[in-house]
């Protein structure tokens, strides 16, 4: 029955448990869905207006309010692509106004995350962006540091030649002209830069021979020339005229001290595309040729131009840092608003749901302590049950032994010799008298050696009475170290294990072993009293310990107080053995 109990009530608290999980991950569950703010939908539908107007309608303070909405919006751990995404655009309108600390400061927010991203192409944005900035504030080091970690990536082969193109201005900056020709020379040869889109072939050709035509010019070379006209040519027929702003710029620039008529022609053509595509820095810098390649009242007129351009770019350059940082500090304020009521509202809610939890959990801990306790308390009532029943049936059954070995064989004789001899004899009654004394001396041995221990202050004296029971004019016992044992600081159960091995090792050593002299020595070493006891009766040498004899009690004994015990059996006369426990 008890069995039956212990299964039933093992199963319910399996079940429990499993339940306990199963609950615990469906509120967690649940408290992550109400964390979850945004969906990608509604943070992808905010980017694509941001790149609507940043592309199309260059309006980069309305796409920049939008890029920063939907940065604000993505959750890092899930969300980190669009992050990464609509940061680095940020940056680059923060870029493009020549902010250039700022638009550090933005990208330096991505790194976290770039490792996360498969994609190597949003890495190499970072890198390229942070090589611009550096490139713009004349750190070349730097600079190039960047754009090489991006062409060290896996990215497409249209990118590689575009970064190459970059490292390749740097060179020229750094006046190592030899190099920057190496890069561009190779890169003019290349005939398709990108496959899928003709028009960014082009692009990038032109861009290249540009570039060239500055390397040459730097070095003097009369080739930069020929590589102007041939990107300007190129540029006219994708009508690409941001590129041919800035190949008109540097025409004009090759003619400036040679030939300013020519420069004056070209610097107008700048100006006039730069006033239509309403590029304020192209066009300053427009006027600042014209003002270098006129004179009389052109002078005047394009130097008074200048110095007002200038004036209303560095205006609406502060203008844009200042609106930029308005709506930073806008979105922030209105995000921390809602953040405030939004988690007021998922604290009150995720409160309520703790708590509930909180009382199902303690209901069922309560269940379960009680239901494991009752289970231990089974447990233990029944191991204890059976170790008594155990230990009471082995107390039985070796007195029983005892008396049938010892004593049924001498008091049948005796009952014989009563009935059959004439007791009137004086002899046969003294024969008689020896016979019932020496069966009640047994008798009473038996009854000490299965009596109950005294364990208080008067044990080390029924120690020392029980082994003195042993000695008799043919058997002398000696103690050592006996007197040196604290006994009053031993456990009592271990005094009760003591005490049985000895009267185990005594009542073996009178029946078997013959011995005329015993030695028990008693020593304290390590925290563990170590016992040995040495006889001087039959040998051991070349055969097995017989553990019929009772030594089987005096092994299983000592390991329940967690002690050792060793045998010497290759001793050809007497007997040792040795036991030691923790005290």
């Amino acid at each position: 029955m008890r069995k039956i109990f212990l299964k039933y009530l093992l199963a319910i608290l399996t079940f429990l448990i499993l339940g306990i999980i199963l609950y615990l991950l469906k509120s967690s569950k649940i408290e992550n869905q109400v964390k979850r703010k945004h969906s990608k939908t509604e943070i992808r539908t905010i980017l694509a207006k941001a790149d609507l107007l940043f592309d199309i309608d260059r309006s980069y303070s309305s796409s920049y309010y939008y890029y920063n909405k939907a940065q604000l919006l993505c959750d890092t751990t899930t969300h980190y692509i669009d992050y990464v995404y609509a940061i680095t655009c940020m940056a680059s309108i923060e870029q493009l106004q020549g902010n250039y600390v700022a638009s550090e400061v933005l990208l330096t927010k991505t790194l976290p995350y770039l490792k996360k991203i498969k994609k190597p192409r949003f890495s190499a944005n970072v890198y390229e962006q942070f090589g611009a900035n550096y490139y713009y504030t004349y750190d070349y080091n730097n600079a190039l540091r960047y754009y090489e970690k991006a062409l060290h990536l896996p990215t497409s082969y249209y990118r590689k030649i575009r970064v190459l193109n970059s490292i390749s201005q740097i060179y020229i900056r750094q006046k190592k002209f030899k190099l920057a020709e190496s890069i561009l020379i190779k890169l003019s040869k290349i005939k398709i830069v990108c496959k899928n889109d003709k028009k960014e072939n082009d692009y990038e050709q032109a861009r290249i021979l540009d570039d060239l035509g500055l390397c040459y010019y730097a070095q003097g070379k009369p080739e930069a020339l020929d590589c102007y006209k041939k990107s300007i040519k190129i540029q006219l027929q994708i009508r690409n005229y941001y590129a041919l702003l800035y190949s008109y710029l540097h025409v004009a620039e090759y003619f400036q001290e040679n030939n300013r008529s020519i420069a004056k022609s070209y610097a107008k053509k700048a100006y006039m595309i730069a006033t239509r595509l309403n590029d304020a820095p192209n066009k300053l810098q427009s006027l600042k040729v014209l003002s270098k390649t006129s004179e009389g009242n052109d002078l005047k007129k394009y130097s008074t131009s200048f110095i007002h351009l200038a004036d209303s770019i560095a205006k609406a350059r502060q203008k844009a840092k200042n609106q930029f940082a308005r709506i930073k500090y806008y979105a922030d304020k209105d995000r921390f608003e809602n953040l405030q009521l939004k988690a007021q509202k998922v604290e009150n809610e995720l409160k309520s749901e703790r708590e509930n939890n909180r009382k199902i959990i303690s209901y069922i801990i309560i269940f379960l302590t009680t239901s494991l306790s009752l289970l231990l308390y089974f447990y233990l009532t029944s191991k204890g049950r059976k170790e008594k029943n155990r230990a009471i049936f082995e107390s039985e059954m070796r007195i029983s032994k005892k008396l049938h070995d010892e004593l049924a064989h001498d008091v049948h004789n005796t009952l014989n010799f009563a009935k059959t001899t004439d007791l009137k004899q004086e002899e046969n009654k003294e024969l008689l008298l020896n016979n019932l004394d020496n069966i009640y001396s047994r008798t009473r041995n038996i009854s000490k050696e299965n009596s109950p221990i005294i364990t208080d202050n008067n044990f080390s004296i029924a120690l020392k009475e029980m082994i003195s029971g042993y000695q008799t004019s043919d058997v002398n016992i000696i103690l050592n170290g006996f007197d040196l044992v604290v006994w009053n600081e031993i456990e009592k159960n271990k005094k009760i294990i003591l005490y049985r091995i000895l009267q185990e090792l005594f009542s073996n050593m009178k029946k078997h072993s013959k011995a005329t002299l015993v030695s028990v020595s008693f020593k304290i070493i390590n925290k563990n009293l170590t016992v040995i006891y040495n006889d001087n009766g039959l040998g051991t040498k070349n055969q097995a310990l017989n553990l019929k004899i009772g030594l089987q009690n005096v092994e299983s004994r000592i390991k329940t107080i967690n002690g050792n015990i060793i045998f010497d059996n290759n001793l050809e006369k007497g007997f040792r053995l040795s036991f030691s426990f923790p005290l």
